[in-house]
């Protein structure tokens, strides 16, 4: 039997899921309750809340889901990542690398629907859902 890994949320794809898109495997992943939310993602999610009900819409969203975990390691870990894609002629935003490094730290799919990760994932072993 295949283990089900954990699947990471970008804010891109959990943006589309608070408004309604359909994204069947967020869907399934939350039933399953094998869905992490990088920090940097529920920061994000906050930013581009526009009214109060909006800002409660997230929180009843995200407040069951578990964070990543980031200790100090981990931001290494992301800096270490943006350096070397870096000099594989990539730059990638210290969020965006932070969101890839969660994924990677998980051995998680990265659900997402911001291209920059497919490029990450040409160079090292990000694994993208569907």
């Amino acid at each position: 039997m295949l283990a089900v890994s954990a699947l990471v949320v970008d804010s891109s794809s959990f943006i589309d899921y608070l408004a309604g898109r359909p994204l069947p495997e967020l869907d399934e992943a939350l039933l399953e309750g094998r869905v992490y939310l990088p920090p940097i993602v529920v920061a994000e999610l906050f930013s581009g809340a526009t009214r109060s009900v909006h800002e409660q819409d997230i929180r009843h969203a995200i407040d069951p889901l578990p964070l990543c975990p980031t200790p100090r390691e981990h931001w290494i870990r992301v800096g270490r990542l943006r350096m070397s894609l870096a000099r594989k002629g990539l730059t990638v935003s210290t969020p965006d690398a932070h969101v890839a490094q969660c994924s990677l730290d998980l051995r998680a799919q990265l659900l997402t629907r911001d291209r920059i990760f497919s490029r990450i994932a040409r160079h090292c072993g990000l694994r993208l859902a569907g």
